[in-house]
């Protein structure tokens, strides 16, 4: 009996074609007014302000603050981490110190018919100040209702993280993690409540959380807040926690939308021209390698969809990042070096099959000569989009602090844009690396060990 191989390649042909569809058409369920998505699609990315517009927001000090130059630096800086939590990569913050006003401009969410403005503009503009505070039973009264005059234990600030986890009653709680100040502090304040069978309740700005009976002294710098979350509402809180406390909750001064500069017309149209540029590198790539071609265009497929679904969330608890036009550029150029290793791969079993190789060897051959040269131009790429992602993401970050002497004469509008550029690049080249060379190497060779595809003639042009 002739030996077949084993269809591996059928088989991650029809995963990648799954996948496909999954990351452009999602998969969602309706019940009359409600959606429920379960997989994000193309519709579910929230787009730039240059495709889909958005919100142009003036926040103001309050009147009886005068505040400082570094307080108003120091609430841009907040603002903007916001904005990155929500993966809002596509925005615009500037600081008018003269009068004590925060600029901030940002898109519309991906499902624009339910968006509401003003809800997004309280999110950025509220103090969310986090503070513990003590609280007792009342002697043969029961539980005493905790109020925000409660003797203060300790602040947002002393919180290294914050985030979502599921209990043993599978609720949505959110888990805080504090620095060493406020492990001491916290610790020192359990056992005090212990002591009185008292309660330490949870605040953020005037909304009261919950407030559980101390049952042990906590040592262990690790808090929980518990309050009939989803996880949406979970993931708020976390997000807030993370990006710190305003110095003073900002008051919105004015708000207007912002029309796209490019609008859907032009989403459609480049769609519709990125999907003829497809299938023209697919029947070009068929026709000059075959069977390498096939695998190739099929593995340039799922790392586009694999873009795609970073840039989506893919999962409905993730949030979507921003796409912009840059970012369509990163996308489109992370296509360009795929189809690069694709030829250089192709290119190189070809070379070893003229040299008289069996086949299984030159495929071997070809992927481990090709590796090198590919992974040194995508491993340059992956540096350089880190660096842009870093130096024009939340500006308190470490890189952004290292090299804002270089990239100090960029203007704020370029920030999300090239933020943006250099995610997409970044995804793309990883998907690359997963799709390129390990997925198309496991596709060949499993294709090359069936009878039907060992004829040299499914890899090579024969000589006339």
């Amino acid at each position: 009996m002739k030996k077949t191989g084993k269809p591996i390649c059928f088989i991650v042909a029809a995963l990648i074609f799954v996948f496909t569809a999954l990351s452009f058409f999602g998969l969602s369920s309706q019940w009359g007014d409600n959606r429920n998505v379960y997989v994000k699609g193309v519709s579910d990315i929230r787009w730039g302000i240059d495709i889909n517009g958005g919100l142009d927001v003036t926040f103001s000090a309050p009147d009886d603050v005068d505040a400082t130059e570094a307080q108003m630096d120091a609430a841009k800086a907040v603002i903007e981490q916001r904005l990155v939590n929500l993966n809002i990569t596509d925005s615009e913050v500037y600081v008018d110190n003269n009068k004590d006003r925060i600029i901030v401009r940002f898109p519309w969410k991906s499902n624009e018919e339910n968006f509401d403005p003003e809800a997004a503009i309280k999110e950025l503009g509220e103090t969310a100040e986090l503070t513990f505070r003590k609280g007792t039973t009342r002697d043969g009264s029961g539980f005493a209702a905790p109020t925000i005059e409660d003797e203060l234990v300790l602040n947002g600030s002393a919180v290294e993280s914050a985030e979502v986890r599921v209990d043993e009653e599978n609720n949505y709680i959110v888990l805080l993690t504090l620095d060493s100040t406020g492990k001491e502090a916290f610790a020192k304040a359990t056992k005090e409540m212990l002591d009185k069978k008292g309660y330490i309740s949870i605040w953020m700005d005037d909304k009261y959380f919950s407030a559980p009976d101390v049952q042990a002294e906590i040592t262990d710098g690790v808090a929980t807040i518990t309050g009939n979350f989803t996880y949406e509402s979970a993931k708020e809180l976390a997000d807030k926690i993370n990006s710190g406390a305003l110095p003073f909750a900002l008051e919105t001064e004015s708000f207007s939308t912002i029309s796209p500069s490019l609008g859907n017309g032009a989403k459609v149209a480049m769609g519709i021209a990125g999907l003829i540029s497809f299938v023209l590198i697919c029947v070009l790539m068929i026709s000059l390698y075959r069977l390498p071609g096939v695998v190739a265009s099929i593995c340039l497929l799922g790392q586009i969809a694999g873009s795609f679904a970073f840039i989506s969330g893919f999962f409905a608890n993730f949030n979507s990042f921003t796409l912009t036009i840059p970012g369509i550029a990163g996308i489109i150029l992370s296509i360009g070096m795929g189809v690069d290793c694709h030829v250089i791969t192709a290119e190189r079993i070809r070379d070893e099959l003229k040299d008289g190789k069996t086949l299984n060897g030159a495929i071997s051959a070809g992927y481990r000569k090709a590796f090198s040269a590919i992974f040194d131009g995508n491993i340059t790429v992956v540096v350089i989009a880190v660096i842009l992602m870093s130096a024009f993401g939340p500006t308190d970050s470490l890189v952004a602090k290292l090299l804002s002497w270089v990239f100090f004469m960029f203007g704020p509008a370029t920030t999300g844009s090239i933020y943006s550029f250099g995610y997409t690049l970044f995804i793309g080249v990883i998907m690359n690396f997963i799709f390129g060379i390990l997925t198309s190497k496991l596709m060949l060779k499993s294709v090359s060990r069936i009878e039907t595809f060992k004829k040299l003639s499914w890899y090579r042009r024969e000589a006339k």
